[in-house]
């Protein structure tokens, strides 16, 4: 019998699904996987839905492996692997080999190289949606961030429809919140692998959270309110 946790985790995934039409009938879906937290959870509720809840569709796998990057998510993944039992793929990408001389690596720099494999193994491999562990936390920090630093409204909408590839993002977790996914991998008893690249500071995303925090303390329903302002938009009164 399923635990209170994951019957809510498995409910949310349930509406943004609906709600934002990311999953339909057919789909060939690629789960991009890091070995932490958020793609794990992800990737377990639509193994375990696939075929029995809403629309039947195809799920696999992917872990991309920078050149500079701990290979031990690689060693936890093939335990998962062996859990799901669905097809997974594994690609090794020359990120640092990439970089122009006198240019320093950054985060942004890494995630966008390692988006257009993504994106070009999907195609490649005739996947319509590739689905990314994001939640609710996540969404909400980008939002601000752009906000803050970039002076831009911008954000990572549950569903991107691309005009050059023939592939969608979609992102099921959008009404996840981190301390529910912390909540549902210990429960369901799962291991996870946190990140230690040399190169992931994110300071700005550190204190956007902590900013986010103070602002709703810790409020469900007040981080919700700023995850539904990016579709609430009132033009009229905006510049």
């Amino acid at each position: 019998m399923a635990s209170v946790i994951r019957k809510i985790i498995s409910k949310k995934i349930t509406k943004a699904i609906k709600d934002f039409s990311l999953i339909e009938e057919g789909d060939r879906i690629l789960v991009a996987v890091s070995g932490g937290k958020d793609s794990t959870a992800l990737l377990k509720e639509l193994v375990n839905r696939c075929g029995r809840v809403g629309p039947r569709y195809e799920v696999e796998a992917i872990h991309i492996q920078s050149d500079f990057a701990n290979p031990e998510p690689r060693q936890f993944l093939k335990l998962l692997e062996q859990d799901v039992h669905i097809p997974f793929h594994y690609l090794d990408v020359n990120i640092k080999g990439r970089l122009k001389k006198g240019r320093k690596l950054n985060c942004y720099w890494c995630a966008t190289q390692r988006r257009i494999e993504l994106l070009q193994f999907a195609c490649d491999n005739k996947f319509n949606k590739i689905a990314l562990g994001h939640h609710l936390d996540d969404i909400i920090e980008t939002l601000l961030m752009n906000m803050v630093y970039n002076g831009k409204f911008d954000g990572m909408p549950p569903r991107v429809i691309y005009e050059k590839y023939p592939v969608s993002l979609i992102r099921p977790l959008c009404y996840c919140e981190e301390s529910e996914l912390n909540e549902y991998i210990q429960d369901a008893g799962l291991a996870r692998y946190t990140c230690s690249c040399e190169f992931s500071t994110h300071s700005n995303r550190k204190d956007i959270h902590k900013e986010i925090e103070s602002l709703t303390h810790g409020s469900s329903k007040l981080k919700r309110n700023l995850f539904e302002s990016m579709r609430n938009i009132q033009k009229d009164t905006l510049l």
